[in-house]
């Protein structure tokens, strides 16, 4: 493939996707279609043998024709010497597999030489309510916690595979490996911004699908213009108080992985979150919803974390516990709107000044001082004295 005149040559990385899932399987066709050699790995035997022998994926992306020089791996998790043959390890599993994916490749990795760490997942674990980058630091220690990379931003997959002008903010602690994952996925089509505060991306991302079933339900309540606008406003409202409160930068929230990626979700059909929400808007009952749904909506899980996790920032969020009684409380959707519109009025503009204990916690692990997240403190600055 041809570079457009003014652009230097690309460097050819080894690549190895972790998910052959609807995103993983997308940015695996972006990176091998600008000659990086790219693996890709998925416990599905029958995806391995359809991605090698017929260059499709039978349940993902299964009109798009994949690149021939793509090599798909499984169902065995891949050996030590495939995990330390690559350049990059792309993680593109849903969050609740990730404490497991990652400790397989603790136990394959050499430490002294590691490829450089990407994630794509949206989420919070459950059980711990841990972001990704705790998760990280857990299983594959602090150093590799403190140069992972995050892809987010409004990024259908299928939009992707067609070469639709898409853009995306990918962050780290670090600004030196956040640039070397910008430059891996950087192309006319694919336009990437960094960004220093992977603790705000990675709340957006994650709290972004509790918010999109929210819009859903609206829809299929037969709500229209007037209410998403006002739902989308006020959901992004919410966001930058919880990651305020988790100490990200209330900017983060206006970004690409903030505002775009919430945007999108929260007004296309295309959305899983979304499409769970508008199920449920119509009457049906969510179980059966995740039988028929074909793939993972992350939100329904997130809304579990993000309850939880209100409480300790003791933030209020109700829009986003609305969405946890309608799934996990048996609240209806017209009983939870009626109560949301009928909340007194308040403050447009309500952000804490504090960084919470819990957030003080993951800063000491990774041994951040509460400054060191740059885009906060100047931010915080013209809020107001603590």
């Amino acid at each position: 493939m041809e570079l457009p005149e003014g652009l230097p040559p690309k460097q050819l990385l080894k690549v190895l996707v972790l998910g052959a899932g609807n995103f993983g399987s997308c940015l695996a066709d972006h990176l091998a279609d600008v000659d990086h050699k790219v693996y890709i790995w998925s416990r599905e035997a029958d995806v391995v043998e359809a991605l090698n022998a017929t260059h499709r994926n039978p349940r993902y992306l299964t009109e798009h024709s994949f690149p021939e020089d793509i090599l798909a791996l499984g169902p065995e998790f891949p050996d030590s010497q495939i995990i330390n043959h690559v350049d990059v390890l792309l993680f593109a599993i849903p969050t609740e597999g990730l404490r497991e994916t990652l400790g397989k490749v603790r136990d394959r990795l050499n430490h002294e030489e590691p490829p450089l760490f990407i994630f794509v997942n949206k989420g919070i674990e459950v059980e711990s309510e841990a972001l990704p980058l705790e998760i990280i630091a857990d299983t594959c220690g602090v150093d590799i916690a403190r140069v992972s990379t995050f892809v987010s931003g409004p990024s259908f997959a299928k939009e992707i595979v067609r070469r639709q002008p898409t853009t995306v903010s990918i962050a780290s602690l670090s600004p030196e490996h956040a640039q070397r994952a910008s430059d891996l996925f950087h192309q006319p089509w694919f336009r990437c911004y960094t960004n220093p505060d992977p603790v705000g991306v990675e709340l957006a991302g994650a709290l972004k699908n509790v918010y999109a079933i929210a819009s859903g339900i609206a829809d299929g309540m037969g709500y229209e213009n007037n209410t998403r606008a006002g739902l989308i406003t006020r959901s992004l409202a919410e966001m930058t108080r919880v990651g305020t409160a988790y100490g990200a930068s209330p900017l983060t929230f206006l970004s690409l992985a903030g505002v775009g990626d919430l945007f999108l979700t929260c007004s296309s059909t295309t959305s899983r979150n979304f499409t769970v929400g508008r199920r449920l808007g119509e009457g049906e009952q969510l179980q059966h919803i995740i039988d028929t749904l074909g793939s993972v909506a992350e939100g329904v899980t997130t809304a579990k974390a993000l309850h939880s996790i209100l409480r300790r920032l003791e933030v209020t969020a109700p829009i986003a516990e609305g969405v946890y009684s309608v799934l996990y409380e048996g609240r209806g959707a017209h009983e939870m709107a009626s109560e949301l519109m009928s909340l007194p009025p308040q403050s447009e503009i309500d952000l804490p000044v504090h960084i919470s204990k819990p957030v003080q916690a993951l800063m000491a692990k990774l041994g951040i001082k509460e400054g060191d997240l740059s885009p906060r403190a100047s931010v915080l600055s013209t809020i107001g004295p603590d």
